[in-house]
C-alpha cells in the first residue's frame, strides 16, 4: 500500500489531489453566496500552508467545477477545471498517474471508492483545513 506521507516515489512527489466542492463544502462558512471566492480562498490557503503535517515534496492539484469555474492557478497550486463532474475529473487525475502515490482529499464516500480502487490513498478535508 502507498505511504502517502512517506517519501515520494520513484515518479515525482506526492500527487495531492483536492475536491474542491467537497472541502469548501464541508465547512458551513457561507461558502454558497460566493461559489469562485471560496475556492480561491481554499487555493491560497494550500498555496501558503500545502498539505501540512507532510514533509516531502507535494504537487497539489485543486479541482473545481460549477460556480467555481474561474479559478487561476498559482504558485504551488495547480488548478483543473471540471467539464462535467468534478469526481469524474478527480478520478481521470488519479488513474493518469498510476505509479505515483496519489493522495485524494474528500469525503465523499462514492469517489473514495472509485480512487482507492485505482490505488490512490484518501483522507478527509480536515487534512487541508487543520
Amino acid at each position: 500500500m502507498n505511504d502517502p506521507l512517506g517519501s515520494p516515489g520513484p515518479d515525482g512527489p506526492l500527487l495531492v489531489i483536492v475536491d474542491g466542492a467537497n472541502v469548501v463544502g464541508s465547512r458551513p462558512d457561507g461558502w454558497w453566496r460566493d461559489r469562485r471566492g471560496a475556492a480561491e480562498r481554499l487555493r491560497d490557503r494550500l498555496a501558503r500552508e500545502g498539505l501540512p503535517g507532510h514533509e516531502g515534496a507535494v504537487e497539489l492539484v485543486l479541482v473545481v467545477e460549477g460556480a467555481a469555474r474561474g479559478v487561476e492557478s498559482v504558485p504551488g497550486v495547480r488548478v483543473t477545471e471540471a467539464r462535467g463532474s468534478g469526481d469524474d475529473r478527480i478520478v481521470e487525475l488519479a488513474a493518469e498517474n498510476p505509479h505515483r502515490a496519489r493522495l485524494v482529499v474528500t469525503a465523499d464516500r462514492e469517489l473514495r471508492r472509485r480512487v482507492t480502487e485505482l490505488g490512490a490513498e484518501v483522507t478527509g478535508p480536515r487534512a487541508v483545513l487543520g
